[in-house]
């Protein structure tokens, strides 16, 4: 069959090639979605195997996306010099290797330091993906499609990545988590070489190590420093931090506009349909992760549900955010990108508005109901803000492009936890009454969590232990309606800013 023998130029592609392309670039994103959403139901299980401190258990969550998000306008745009194909493929093999050893890591530091290697592998996949996305589907209408399709990709992977999560774990160890990678990449590999094609740029001029050396650094010190203010307040360390990345940020824009042929042109940002595509994508994705974090906890740990169970109930709104990520084409066609990407992020609004009205009651049909509109939100706004920032640039800067649309979603994906998520454990810990009874690291460790609360419980006499566990899902509830109503009002601002710039635009 021909399809097994594609042409190295995207343009010589035939349709059924592109599609056939498309599918197998699917599998990374599948990976990627997966494996973000099903570490989370395994913190538990990987708390009592490798005791981590609480300082490690943060840096097994968050190294991941610091190192990704710092490393992918690098690796979108070596990826534009090199090949894209070839860093992706390049990027699939070190994840699979290294998921491997993160599987079975015997500590909780070798299990960080797996982390971070994921971190530099993953960052090589993503920005390859859209970027070869760009470069096969030429057509503005097959573009949207491909890209509403590779949006879908992440909310299934969302989707499945908490059942199969949790039915891993009902079987096997937390490692478990780790090899879904193998069956996903595997047939990247096989299959990458003969189906996809290479695609660079041109004219990428030489490698600029300076350039690199600044924008990661700047990458890495200011999403560091947003985690850090959001989860110990403002210190000394935060705010060198903070310095460093702006002083790195500021170089780096310096750097670019003095290039004739700079790796990132800068210039892209003064473009306001590119610049507003951004941060749509960021504030969506900031939405879905901070509203999946307070999501599942309240599901397992107020509710009382089997990670597995609360999954399940997670599903129908992440599958409305494929339904309504693939539905976003026609009705772009029907009602224009400004309205549909408003719409979007509007839906982001009401479902967090839902929810801080009928949060403190503790209805999980009202935290349900208020995730499918996220998830609704997500799915409309997301496909749009992509579509709409790739194409603002030409297909030789897709690389760049692509990477600096996929930072803004890693480090809405930070923030979403990081500034929601630090908000409601902030407000937990002053709403939380610990009974007399309990005192010393327990006390502490009871006030610090939802999950410190339910932990210590278990060890408490029952009128103690139901005396806990009333005030810590009463303070954490009441928290959900404070971290929501920020969402929605956060949401609505920047869904007026998108009228404003698209509607007289595009």
């Amino acid at each position: 069959m021909t399809i097994y023998q594609l042409p190295l130029a995207p343009d010589q592609l035939s349709r059924r090639s592109r599609w056939v392309a498309l599918a197998v670039l699917m599998l990374p994103v599948l990976l990627v979605s997966i494996d973000n959403t099903a570490l989370s139901f395994a913190v538990p299980s990987l708390s009592q195997s490798l005791a981590p401190s609480g300082n490690q258990l943060l840096w097994i969550i968050d190294v991941y996306p610091l190192v990704l998000a710092a490393l992918l306008v690098t690796m979108g745009s070596l990826g534009d010099r090199i090949g894209r194909r070839r860093i992706l493929l390049g990027g699939a093999t070190g994840f699979a290797a290294v998921s491997v050893l993160a599987a079975f890591a015997p500590s909780a530091g070798w299990l960080i330091a797996a982390r971070a290697l994921l971190g530099i592998f993953g960052a090589m996949l993503m920005p390859a993906t859209v970027s070869l996305i760009r470069n096969i589907f030429t057509d503005a209408a097959e573009r949207r499609t491909a890209i509403a399709i590779w949006m879908a990709g992440f909310s299934a992977g969302a989707a499945l990545g908490p059942v199969v999560g949790g039915w891993l774990l009902q079987h096997f160890w937390w490692g478990s988590i780790f090899l879904i990678a193998v069956p996903l990449l595997v047939p990247l590999l096989v299959l990458g070489p003969r189906l996809l094609p290479e695609s660079r740029d041109p004219d990428p001029g030489p490698v600029d190590p300076v350039g690199i050396v600044l924008v990661t650094v700047a990458l890495a010190a200011s999403v560091f420093a947003i985690k850090s203010v959001a989860t110990h307040g403002l210190d000394q360390l935060t705010v060198v931090a903070a310095a460093v990345g702006i002083a790195c940020g500021t170089a780096f824009v310096r750097r670019m506009l003095r290039r004739t042929n700079p790796m990132l042109d800068v210039r892209l940002f003064a473009n306001p349909v590119f610049s507003v595509s951004l941060v749509v994508n960021l504030v969506s994705i900031f939405a879905l992760v901070g509203f999946i974090y307070f999501l599942a906890q309240h599901l397992q740990l107020i509710a009382g549900h089997s990670p597995l169970d609360a999954a399940l109930m997670m599903v129908p709104g992440l599958v409305v955010t494929v339904v309504l990520g693939l539905g976003a084409v026609p009705m772009v066609r029907r009602f224009g990108v400004a309205r549909v990407m408003v719409a979007g992020v509007l839906l982001n609004a009401a479902g967090y508005a839902a929810v801080s009205v009928t949060g403190h009651t503790g209805s999980a049909a009202g935290l349900l109901i208020g995730f499918v509109l996220v998830c609704a939100g997500v799915g409309m706004s997301e496909t749009v803000s992509n579509d709409l920032a790739l194409g603002a640039v030409p297909p030789a800067k897709a690389g760049a492009a692509s990477a600096v649309s996929e930072t803004a979603y890693e480090i809405g994906a930070v923030l979403g936890t990081a500034v929601l998520g630090s908000l409601l454990n902030l407000a937990y810990r002053q709403g939380v009454d610990v009974p007399v009874t309990v005192a010393g690291a327990d006390a502490e460790h009871a006030r610090a969590t939802l999950g410190g609360a339910v932990e210590v419980a278990q060890g408490l006499p029952s009128a103690s232990a139901d005396a806990l566990l009333a005030s810590a899902a009463q303070a954490f509830d009441s928290g959900v309606t404070l971290t929501a109503a920020i969402g929605s009002l956060l949401s609505l601002a920047v869904a007026f800013a998108a009228h404003r710039v698209l509607s007289s635009r595009v």
